[in-house]
């Protein structure tokens, strides 16, 4: 027997025909909650965007407490968009046996039926309320037996307690799925039905729609409908024709249109505009910029009073704003059907494409955050940018992704987008563009982060070349290139190389930008560390010291630049062995990359690495390991195993369990590091030959145990054998 066939308090509720009511377990409570709350009139609303599930939850909630006899005054359900005086009297005559004076007006009626109303807790339901003063003059008087429940798309505040509705949980609209498609379909196709709710923003309108579609189409997979949604979009059948019996009268795009249609042309605008970003954070400051005709504070009064306060709209935090998945799909095609939809689309990609200039030269809160939804709103972009004549605006949008997501550490992500940008460049623009140059300059760049310096110098050179015959020697964009070949050969040791390479790129930003420019920084620290390898340490710490004051002018205490020079500076402490200074300078650049770039970032990892290092010079070894390990753990993760920072950092945890005696650990890191050193440095690089340097130890140990056999045949590590094997004899 179903929970409606039980109801015999006095109602005229609707009928249910929700199959099952899921997820909504604690919102009956939280809605009971308030209604008992005061001893005055208890008027609570079940807000939320269209589909949500208020009318849903609303009439759960009644049959629920009419079964139960918690409203002997009877439950009253009224539809607001229609004559609420009227319908109360209605309720009265037929249900109460109460029948006002025909003299009176309409709201006198209605008083008169609130004083003989019968005795007992009664509960008025108003279904989907526009607005608080439509119904405000039909209220019951202030008499706490009388409980006032409204439903509404709307916020309407005090003295309306409000209970906010959120989509579902993804494990609660699998299960709606589950118990509308009552075969096996959901679990053997469970992959595509977790990515269709996630579609859907677990929305229950619409997971109940495509639910009862492919209850009714049981020769259907979740497959074909997935294919078919991909397709139709919000035009899909599946999403248009509700059934007899359910709750919902108007399918998704039908019950959004309601909403739609009550915005005026200037709110329409700036919701074709939010249809333009990536589903995720949408910072309102880049809003304001796509509409830069708009004053500013009439936008805020369409967010506040009208996108926010219709639930059409969500804020997710300060300054930050989201749609909900369908509602995007919506406005977008609300925003085809407009005259000026190109225009918008233009605005867009400029304004985005200047934000991710922005994030990367001085990120405001979080460079991780900040270019994480930077790049989700380039790869929105990017799905516009289909025609041929757009293809250079496509290799914009890829290039700043590429760049966004070496600020991220993930070179994996960024390398095919920079060979692709370059390629689209060369072929579109010829070998001596500027745009070329940059692209070239960019991937060298990546392919420096991953010691890959063999391939990266030519690209550097190439580009240099570019730019001297496009802009002659004496611009900063050639200085650029300067400082990069000089920051390659430092790591390859090629010191009398890089030295006036630093020098060049110097003169040329000084004289063109000015002493306190952030770019005569790099070449500042440049030059400090490359004194820093060659052991001149009075040279080098001044000037890692200028070049860290001018970071925190020109771009604040807590940029990754400020947290570079920071870890530098703390390297050259403890190459002196002045421990004390450098541990609180690691600790600094640690605590500026965890903010800045979050904890898995490689350059947190490095981080880790060298305080973890500095503990092995003071013998802090139980310090020292977990520090290796969560370093080791991050650069598999966001790199991959065989890249060269990993095995560094593998190899100098090796060393730690050299010291401490523990060999056979110590020989399995080094066996698993030095093939990746060898195989991917080049044969000077300072990495390999400090890895190699401290395996000679535990080679040494095995060549004294006769233990080489089981030892790797990585040509490195036989090389080294080899070596040693010649010097005993």
């Amino acid at each position: 027997m179903s929970l409606n066939e039980k109801v015999s308090c006095i109602n005229n509720l609707p009928y249910s025909g929700a199959i099952s009511f899921v997820g909504r377990e604690d919102d009956l409570k939280s809605l009971h909650e308030q209604l008992q709350e005061g001893t005055t009139v208890a008027v609570s609303a079940i807000s939320g965007m269209g589909g949500i599930g208020k009318t849903e939850l609303a009439l759960q909630y009644a049959l629920k407490h009419c079964l139960e006899g918690s409203y002997l005054g009877g439950l009253c359900w009224l539809r607001a968009r229609e004559e609420v005086g009227t319908q109360i009297i209605s309720f009265a005559r037929s249900l109460l046996d109460l029948t006002p004076p025909e003299d009176l007006d309409l709201a006198e009626k209605v008083r008169w039926c609130w004083e003989r109303w019968r005795e007992g807790t009664a509960l008025l339901i108003f279904d989907d309320v526009q607005d608080y003063e439509d119904i405000r003059s039909m209220l019951p008087p202030q008499d706490s037996r009388f409980k006032v429940l409204m439903t509404t798309r709307s916020h309407f505040g005090l003295p309306v307690q409000e209970l906010q509705l959120d989509a579902l949980s993804e494990a609660k609209a699998l299960e709606l799925l589950r118990v509308l498609v009552q075969d096996d379909r959901v679990d053997q196709q469970l992959e595509r039905s977790q990515q269709l709710c996630e579609w859907l923003g677990y929305l229950p309108l619409g997971v109940e729609l495509v639910g009862r579609y492919l209850a009714k189409k049981r020769d259907s997979s979740i497959e074909l409908l997935w294919q078919r949604l991909q397709e139709k979009r919000l035009e899909a059948r599946a999403f248009k024709q509700t059934e007899p019996g359910m709750t919902a009268s108007l399918g998704v795009a039908a019950a959004f249109e309601l909403s739609w249609q009550a915005l005026e042309e200037s709110t329409q605008q700036v919701a074709a505009v939010l249809s333009l970003f990536a589903l995720v954070e949408i910072p309102w400051a880049i809003v304001e910029q796509c509409l830069p005709e708009m004053d500013a504070e009439d936008l805020e009064e369409i967010r506040d009073q009208v996108l926010l306060g219709s639930n059409l709209l969500k804020r997710v935090d300060q300054g930050m704003y989201q749609l909900h998945q369908l509602l995007r799909e919506f406005f977008a095609s609300k925003r085809e059907q407009r005259a000026d939809v190109e225009g918008l689309k233009r605005k867009f990609y400029e304004v985005v494409i200047a934000e991710a200039e922005r994030v990367e030269k001085k990120p405001e809160r979080s460079l991780i955050q900040e270019s994480t939804v930077t790049i989700a709103h380039l790869q929105a972009a990017t799905e516009r940018l289909a025609r041929p004549e757009q293809a250079l605006e496509l290799v914009t949008c890829l290039f700043w992704i590429a760049e966004l997501y070496c600020l991220q550490g993930l070179y994996g992500e960024a390398e095919p987008l920079f060979v692709r940008s370059l390629s689209i460049r060369e072929k579109q623009l010829g070998g001596d563009h500027l745009d070329l140059a940059q692209s070239l300059n960019a991937l060298a760049g990546l392919y420096c982060s991953q010691g890959r310096f063999g391939e990266a110098e030519p690209l550097y050179l190439r580009s240099l070349k570019i730019r001297q015959q496009q802009l002659g020697d004496d611009h900063p964009d050639v200085a650029e290139i300067l400082s990069n070949l000089a920051f390659l050969c430092n790591s390859q040791k090629r010191y009398e190389e890089a030295e006036p390479l630093f020098a060049q790129s110097q003169e040329i930003w000084r004289r063109q930008l000015g002493d306190d420019h952030p770019h005569v920084a790099v070449s500042l620290h440049g030059f400090a560390n490359l004194y820093r390898l060659q052991g001149r340490y009075e040279e080098a710490e001044p000037l890692f010291v200028q070049s860290q004051e001018i970071w925190r002018r020109q771009l604040g205490d807590n940029h990754p630049h400020v947290a570079r020079s920071l870890f530098r500076l703390a390297n050259l402490y403890d190459s002196q062995k002045r421990y004390a200074e450098a541990e609180p300078l690691y600790l600094q650049s640690l605590a500026i990359n965890q903010r800045q770039l979050g904890d898995n970032h490689p350059d947190v990892a490095m981080s880790l690495h060298n305080l973890a290092r500095l503990y092995c010079s003071q013998a802090r070894y139980s310090d020292a390991e977990p520090l290796f390990l969560r370093s080791l753990s991050i650069l598999q993760n966001q790199l991959f195993v065989e890249h060269p920072l990993t095995a560094r950092v593998m190899s100098h945890l090796a060393h730690l369990y050299d010291l401490q005696g523990r060999y056979a650990e110590a020989e399995t890191l080094y066996l698993q590091s030095l093939p990746i050193l060898s195989g991917k440095l080049e044969e000077n690089h300072i990495w390999r030959q400090e890895a190699s340097n401290t395996f000679r130890s535990l080679l040494q140990n095995a060549l004294q145990e006769h233990r080489t056999d089981e030892l790797s045949d990585d040509p490195m590590t036989r090389s080294l054998l080899q070596q040693l094997q010649a010097a005993s004899d």
